[in-house]
């Protein structure tokens, strides 16, 4: 007896592609090699045991889940690998390094796979463990250092007051304390500028996320120009690779403006208002959920349909 093989038929209009998976997810982590080769140079080799854990231990779950459940192995597709790389782009390189393997099975077991895989979770998983790591272990998730000494990043200097900042090279560069990942607003940058020309990614919601930041930050009087509030922190991370998740932004133009926009606002009401001096990853979370209605009232144009 053959086995017989399922195949899924969607009502038309089919349209091909070139792109699959693996290509979208193979650029992202090519635009994500030159903060990574920062966060290297900045961090050394914790920097790199919290990157390699963090990949290792997304691609592992990711394989249990699949064998457990019965399911095809997928992690060729280098979906995990990328979960895995902006995890570690969100944690500290000071953590204890069973602190990437804990927030990688989070982030693929619960945000991912039981909310039915890729292309069906609500909200990014690498920001939902970065989140869930931060409210379980606040004081490892909130220890930053640089040239191995113990210091404040740049937004926490900025909401103590009192306390020099770093120069604004510096920040923009990477040379400061922070987690992996997010703090050389040039590399990130560069990847950005990857992606778009690759038309990867929409530069609306990175650019309606930032701009919108930096209007508030503006006109809200705070003790340094706005230029130091987009290049600390995890803004450039965060409207680059996290807002700009497929599954979890707005289809529509319209509606990514609008995402950026919300991302932006809730940001800045978090660093200037707020008791955390970050407000990134909680105001792309908050978005999230809102996608559903974003699409809703704004509906695609139909295929075929005049104006």
């Amino acid at each position: 007896m053959t086995e017989s093989k399922m195949y899924t038929v969607s009502s038309s209009p089919h349209i091909r592609s070139k792109e699959t998976t693996q290509t979208i997810m193979r650029d992202v982590i090519i635009a994500l090699l030159p903060a990574t080769f920062a966060g290297l140079y900045f961090f050394k080799l914790q920097a790199f045991l919290v990157i390699f854990i963090s990949i290792l231990s997304c691609v592992s779950a990711e394989a249990l889940w699949q064998k457990l459940a019965g399911q095809k192995i997928t992690i060729k597709d280098f979906s995990a690998v990328v979960t895995g790389l902006l995890l570690a782009f969100n944690l500290p390189p000071s953590v204890p390094l069973w602190l990437p393997v804990v927030g990688s099975f989070f982030a693929i077991f619960i945000v991912k796979q039981f909310f039915g895989g890729l292309g069906q979770n609500f909200m990014n998983p690498a920001l939902a463990a970065r989140a869930f790591l931060l409210a379980s272990w606040p004081v490892q998730m909130t220890t930053w250092t640089i040239d191995a000494v113990t210091s404040a990043t740049p937004l926490a200097i900025i909401k103590i007051g009192g306390i020099p900042v770093p120069p604004l090279f510096d920040i923009f560069i990477g040379h400061v304390g922070g987690c992996i990942g997010e703090t050389s607003a040039l590399a990130l940058l560069l990847g950005g500028f990857y992606l778009i020309l690759r038309k990867v990614i929409s530069w609306r919601i990175p650019v309606s996320f930032i701009g919108t930041t930096f209007l508030i930050m503006t006109f809200a009087g705070r003790s340094m120009p706005p230029l130091y509030e987009l290049f600390a922190g995890g803004l450039m991370l965060g409207a680059i690779f996290m807002a700009t998740d497929y599954t979890t932004s707005p289809i529509t133009p319209t509606g990514k403006l609008i995402f950026g926009v919300g991302c932006g606002f809730l940001t800045s009401v978090i660093r200037i208002w707020g008791g955390y001096p970050e407000g990134v990853s909680y105001s792309i979370i908050i978005m999230n959920l809102f996608v559903p209605l974003i699409d809703k009232f704004l509906p695609r144009r139909r295929f075929g349909e005049g104006k």
